[in-house]
C-alpha cells in the first residue's frame, strides 16, 4: 500500500534511527536491474566488446577465444582466472589470457560496472607486427589485475569511442595505441610448451574431438574408450588439464558455435537447435551465464553500430 506523501520523511526518520532503514528497502524499494551492452565492431576485424553494469550477474567458469581486457570503473569485481582468486577494485585493470578459465561475479554487496574488449590473439600480434616487434611466442599477461592508471584512462577513453565515435580511423587508431602500450607494460613471451606428459596428450584428443563435433550428443564411456582411460580418470585429467570438465567443456563450444549462427543471421530457434542445445532457452540460460548478455542482446550488437 502507497504510503501518503506527507507521511513519507517522519517514516523514512523512523526507520532510519531504529535500524529497521535496511529491511524496509529490501522489501519496498525496487531491485537494480542488470545492464549489459554487447558489441560486435565489424570494421575493426569484429573485435567484440561489452558495456555492463551488474548487481547479480554470476559469470561462471568459461573460456573466450580472445583475450578479456577490461577496466573497472565502480565498485569490485571477484573473479578466479586459473586456479587463483583475485579481485579487481575500480580503476583496475583485468586481464585474461585466451582459453583461460575464469568467472566473475561483484566482490561487494552492490555492484560492478566496467568496460571489457576481447581481442584475439591474431588481432594483438598484427599490431606488434604493425609497430614492428620481433615478438618470439605467444602474448600473455601474467597478472590478472594490473594497476597502471595512465593505461586504465586510456582504455577508458578508448571504449568511449569505440561506442559513440563514426569515425572509423579514430576507433583503429585509439584501439591500436591502447593495445600496444597495454603488450608493451603487462605483456611477455610464453615459451613454446615443452613434449607433454602422455595424459595430457589424450586430453587434448579428447578436447580436438567436442570442438570439432561439441552438437553431437556423446557418451563419458565412449570418451574414456578413446582416450583409453577410465572414465573417473579422463574427468579428474581432463578437469586438471583445461580447467573445464568435459561436459561443461562441450557446452562452452556450443555456444561458440552459436555465436558463429547468429552471425551468419540465422535465428535464434534454429541456432540453438544446430548448435546442439534442446531448445532456445536451453541456449539462452548458458549465454547469459558466459557471455553477460542474452542470445538476443548478442545479435542486437552485431547490426548496432
Amino acid at each position: 500500500m502507497p504510503y501518503p506523501t506527507r507521511y513519507r520523511a517522519t517514516i523514512c526518520t523512523i526507520l532510519y534511527k531504529t535500524n529497521w532503514w535496511p529491511l524496509f528497502y529490501t522489501r519496498h524499494m525496487k531491485t537494480p536491474t542488470d545492464k549489459a551492452e554487447y558489441r560486435t565492431l565489424h570494421e575493426l576485424g569484429g573485435l567484440e566488446c561489452l558495456k555492463a553494469t551488474y548487481f547479480r550477474q554470476h559469470f561462471s567458469r568459461h573460456t573466450h577465444e580472445g583475450y578479456t581486457i577490461g577496466v573497472i570503473h565502480e565498485g569490485a569485481q571477484r573473479f578466479l582466472r586459473g586456479h587463483d582468486k583475485y579481485i579487481a577494485p575500480s580503476d583496475s585493470i583485468i586481464l585474461v589470457n585466451h582459453d583461460q578459465v575464469h568467472d566473475g561475479h561483484s566482490a561487494t554487496a552492490s555492484h560492478w560496472s566496467y568496460d571489457a574488449c576481447y581481442p584475439t590473439l591474431e588481432q594483438l600480434q598484427q599490431v606488434l607486427g604493425q609497430a614492428g616487434y620481433a615478438w618470439h611466442g605467444s602474448i600473455y599477461f601474467p597478472d590478472p589485475v594490473v594497476y597502471d592508471p595512465e593505461l586504465a584512462g586510456v582504455l577508458r577513453h578508448t571504449f568511449i569511442q569505440l561506442y559513440r565515435s563514426d569515425n572509423r580511423l579514430l576507433k583503429e587508431t585509439l584501439l591500436y595505441n591502447a593495445l600496444l602500450l597495454l603488450i608493451q607494460r603487462h605483456a611477455q613471451p610464453l615459451p613454446s610448451p615443452k613434449e607433454a606428459p602422455e595424459a595430457k596428450q589424450k586430453v587434448e584428443r579428447i578436447r580436438a574431438f567436442l570442438t570439432d563435433y561439441s552438437q553431437q550428443s556423446i557418451s563419458l564411456e565412449a570418451l574414456s574408450e578413446m582416450a583409453e582411460m577410465s572414465a573417473w580418470h579422463l574427468v579428474k585429467q581432463f578437469s586438471h588439464y583445461v580447467g573445464l570438465p568435459p561436459h561443461a567443456y562441450q557446452i562452452q563450444q556450443r555456444l561458440r558455435l552459436a555465436k558463429q549462427y547468429l552471425r551468419q543471421g540465422v535465428p535464434l530457434l534454429d541456432a540453438a537447435l544446430a548448435a546442439g542445445f534442446h531448445d532456445q532457452s536451453h541456449m539462452h540460460r548458458y549465454f547469459k551465464r558466459v557471455f553477460g548478455v542474452t542470445p538476443g542482446q548478442f545479435r542486437k550488437g552485431l547490426y548496432n553500430q
